[in-house]
């Protein structure tokens, strides 16, 4: 007798079962998802695409010349960016303040060896470094190319 109970309750668990997955099985057919979550993780993606489209900025290279701490500083560092400012002119230079020291950093290079490049012209006058930087310039205005599909 106790050897058919169980088997009586095997059976039902199993039918049980059955229903179940049969349940499962019409629902994933209906095609239809419905994705609960909070409304601010969905504004906060939203203001970071919103960023991103404003803010283009790349990793790249620009060449640190100084790292100036002391009394006076801050003003050594903007002559500095002014003289060189003066001297290359087409290189954007660039002051920034990392506690306690005001960095002086040159150009916007997309690659080491253009920043080795510069380094090198200026290797005599000022002192430097290449560091890995994130830049604001995009790739595909720095490089024209003259290409025609057509030409062999």
């Amino acid at each position: 007798m106790q050897q058919r109970r169980l088997s009586i309750i095997q059976i039902v668990t199993l039918t049980v079962i059955l229903l179940f997955s049969l349940c499962d099985i019409k629902a994933q057919n209906s095609g239809s998802v419905k994705i609960v979550g909070d409304m601010r993780v969905t504004l906060l993606v939203e203001q970071h695409k919103e960023y991103n489209q404003r803010h283009h900025t790349t990793a790249g290279y620009r060449v640190q010349v100084a790292s100036l701490s002391g009394t006076d500083s801050k003003r050594r560092a903007f002559e500095l960016r002014d003289n060189i400012r003066n001297a290359f002119p087409e290189h954007e230079v660039y002051v920034s303040f990392d506690e306690p020291s005001f960095k002086v950093k040159v150009g916007d290079f997309l690659t080491r060896l253009e920043a080795h490049a510069f380094l090198s012209k200026i290797r005599g006058a000022y002192s430097g470094t290449i560091i890995r930087d994130n830049i604001n310039t995009m790739p595909e205005t720095r490089y024209t190319f003259d290409f025609d599909p057509n030409e062999e």
